[in-house]
């Protein structure tokens, strides 16, 4: 799965009411029960948005933390040529995607479902996918 930055941020400037959705999906990283996936430019606007927050001493720790629970999927020239052919409203939500699909995530997590109306992997908003792991099998 591919995380949307919207959230991650939920979980590290505990925005409500998307922060508890958002922690226990990252918990289920934590638990080995879902793979994570975040695109590059995710990490840089964490820090730098999380860096402005009263937690601020502590943006390091969590880009850390992220780091471990987390794989990268990488911006290169294939995904920013292939984004740029995309017909998305938002180029940044186009990288997104890309990033995700060369990395070969299976979905994107986020609550922009809209941003992501064009998008060839299935979307999920947080709630929703807690419901996917929580269904028995």
């Amino acid at each position: 799965m591919l995380f949307d930055t919207s959230v991650i941020l939920d979980v590290l400037l505990d925005r409500e009411p998307f922060a508890h959705d958002a922690r226990l999906l990252v918990a289920s990283l934590e638990w080995g029960g879902l793979d994570g996936l975040l695109c590059a430019p995710t990490i840089t606007t964490i820090y730098c948005l999380a860096n402005k927050s009263p937690g601020a001493p502590r943006t390091r720790t969590h880009v850390k933390d992220l780091l471990s629970l987390f794989e990268i999927a990488p911006v290169n020239r294939p995904v920013l040529e292939s984004a740029q052919e995309l017909v998305f409203a938002d180029f940044e939500d186009a990288v997104l995607h890309d990033a995700g699909r060369h990395a070969g995530a299976g979905a994107i997590v986020t609550r922009d479902a809209q941003g992501c109306a064009r998008a060839a992997l299935p979307i999920h908003a947080p709630e929703v996918l807690l419901k996917i792991l929580q269904a028995p099998t």
